[in-house]
């Protein structure tokens, strides 16, 4: 799939539409070798390696597979089958354990509903899903896109771990092992062995990712913090403790809406990152693998479904890279670098977009 280019392209850029047919100009913004700012009209992905990505039906089809993802050009090769013919292992069982006990719980939120039940729900997901999952567990600790102080660092980092959705040890490996092996055979989670598999059955095949990629020699820089490592000892604690707290304070509304709920959103919002955004919407950098820009997967993810932007430039703290390209986490960390608390904030490169293919106009300001 490609962007077409504006039909005033060929016009206004005569010179690199006809030299460059693949590609067109970009108007970057540029402070101190950063890029702020991109406005482009269009890229074509390249065919040869858009192959390596995306397999025709037939050829899936002799191997098993089942054909196109609805609405997609992707296909699933390798149907992924979790929930029978395996055995389960207890971490299994306590994993799928809780994600079903969350689910429950959301079946008395019309009975328990209450204006301060859903704030409660709304404050924690901000809480956990900005501040704890997309700028702590992904762009700072598995990406290193910023520096924090460390007080700062250990606080976000404890609020992911509200979330549920595991240790930031464990969390950020997995995630590197993405990046590592994205949409390939060894890649913990991609939608070539199923859109469900890539949204949330993989999490119930624990050893999953210790068989494709190893053991976790990828995050040695969290391990040797005894902070993280805590953490990783006592990870269900924190949880219960917050859930208790919420009891104490609003009774069963609170449990509901407060970890039920807001839990379960968190969850389902996290998910379509690995899912939907590597299914549908818009390629425009050419990475060699399945991610997409997903606008409405960036409206509920602070910002995280500019993931064909992220996949291209995987150390940048900003995802949204166009003006229009909400991205509510990059907000929250530029407003932390001004206020000085943020530092080394990391952000594409001239040289880097250039190898990416995008030729150049810059305005330096």
């Amino acid at each position: 799939m490609a962007l077409r280019a504006p039909l005033l392209t060929a016009k206004f850029f005569p010179k690199h539409h006809h030299h460059h047919p693949k590609l067109t100009p970009s108007h970057l913004i540029i402070i101190q070798g950063r890029v702020l700012d991109t406005r482009t009209s269009f890229i074509t992905i390249s065919d040869q390696r858009r192959k390596h990505a995306l397999r025709i039906v037939n050829a899936a089809a002799k191997s098993g597979g089942n054909g196109r993802i609805m609405f997609s050009d992707v296909v699933v090769e390798r149907p992924r089958e979790v929930y029978m013919g395996r055995k389960w292992n207890a971490m299994d069982i306590a994993t799928a354990g809780v994600v079903a006990v969350m689910h429950l719980l959301c079946v008395f939120a019309p009975l328990t509903f209450s204006w301060r039940a859903l704030s409660v729900a709304v404050g924690l997901y901000v809480v956990t899903g900005l501040l704890g999952i997309t700028l702590s567990f992904h762009r700072n600790l598995s990406h290193k896109s910023f520096k924090l102080p460390k007080w700062l660092e250990y606080a976000f980092a404890y609020c992911g771990v509200q979330a549920l959705q595991g240790n930031p040890i464990d969390w950020v490996s997995t995630h590197r092992y993405h990046h590592q092996y994205c949409d390939s055979e060894r890649d913990p989670h991609s939608p070539i062995e199923g859109f469900w598999f890539s949204h949330m059955s993989w999490l119930f095949d624990t050893d999953n990712t210790t068989r494709r990629c190893g053991e976790q020699v990828n995050v040695g820089d969290l391990e040797k913090q005894p902070f993280y490592r805590f953490l990783r000892t006592t990870y269900i604690v924190h949880p219960i403790a917050l859930a208790l707290l919420l009891y104490a304070v609003g009774g069963l509304p609170f449990i509901v809406w407060g970890m039920g709920v807001r839990i379960v959103w968190v969850y389902h919002i996290t998910w379509l990152v690995n899912s939907a955004c590597h299914v549908w919407g818009q390629q425009v950098w050419d990475t060699g693998d399945l991610s997409r820009n997903n606008w409405w997967v960036g409206m509920l993810a602070f910002g995280e479904g500019w993931h064909n932007n992220h996949h291209a430039f995987e150390y940048s703290a900003r995802h949204g890279l166009e003006w229009w390209q909400i991205d509510m986490t990059w907000y929250m960390i530029r407003l932390l670098e001004i206020m000085g608390l943020a530092i080394d904030v990391k952000l594409p490169t001239l040289a880097h977009i250039q190898r990416m293919g995008f030729p150049s106009k810059t305005k330096s300001i």
